[in-house]
């Protein structure tokens, strides 16, 4: 009779036991399916807010990177002006403090790359050079162009039958204009001299610049002579 107590309470114990396991298991499925269930709904939104950045970016222009990062620039460079302005120093000069001599030296081959100074090379390209100078420097006055626009009326717009030759009457700020570009081309051309490109990596046999020149007089007319010789010194084999 003890004997059935025991094995009934044991069997009463295993049960309360496995209970307890599966109920446990539940728990952790359950915790384990909450835990999904979440980090299912924050990835849907993340994903919903990506796909709405990403629909604002392609409804954005194509330059739009480059326009904020302008404008982004811009603003600083506003910023540093102003502070320079209220600590009494010239910016360009507290600008040119910060420029190392890498970036100097990169920003000048990049400059010579885009405008190069291809010397004097016939009229025509001289002429057009010019044109090309002076057309950059134009900047045109919308009031005085809506002005003349409203005067001319349809005659704006020129055809076979228009006649407007000789009735135009340029402005004395115009003229100005004109005579100060004229004044600069004539002191310019007074002083002009044909500038030779530097080159660093040439070998240095001189001692100063006139001694340089007549080197490279020497050369010119001598160079094809003398240069077995030049190449013997150099070597050390010269007899």
């Amino acid at each position: 009779m003890a004997s059935r107590v025991e094995e009934s309470t044991t069997a009463t114990e295993e049960e309360k036991q496995t209970e307890a396991d599966v109920s446990l298991k539940r728990e952790a499925r359950l915790r384990k399916f909450r835990e999904l269930h979440f980090k299912r709904n924050e990835a849907r939104k993340i994903n919903h807010q990506e796909v709405v950045e990403e629909d604002k970016r392609l409804k954005l222009p194509t330059n739009w990177e480059a326009k904020k990062a302008r404008l982004e620039w811009e603003l600083a460079e506003d910023g540093k002006k102003k502070e320079c302005a209220e600590r009494g120093e010239d910016y360009h000069r507290v600008k040119l403090l910060e420029i190392t001599a890498e970036d100097a030296e990169r920003w000048e081959r990049k400059k010579k790359k885009k405008h190069p100074d291809t010397g004097f090379a016939g009229y025509a390209e001289a002429q057009f050079r010019q044109y090309q100078r002076l057309t950059r420097q134009i900047r045109p006055d919308m009031e005085s162009y809506e002005k003349q626009r409203e005067d001319c009326g349809e005659d704006f717009h020129p055809t076979s039958n228009s006649l407007i030759h000789g009735t135009h009457v340029p402005s004395k700020d115009g003229i100005d204009r004109m005579v100060e570009d004229v004044e600069k081309q004539i002191e310019k051309r007074a002083k002009y001299s044909r500038r030779r490109a530097y080159n660093d990596d040439a070998d240095i046999d001189y001692i100063n610049e006139r001694n340089a020149k007549f080197n490279k007089k020497a050369e010119r007319f001598y160079g094809k002579y003398t240069a077995e010789i030049k190449q013997n010194l150099e070597r050390g084999t010269a007899v």
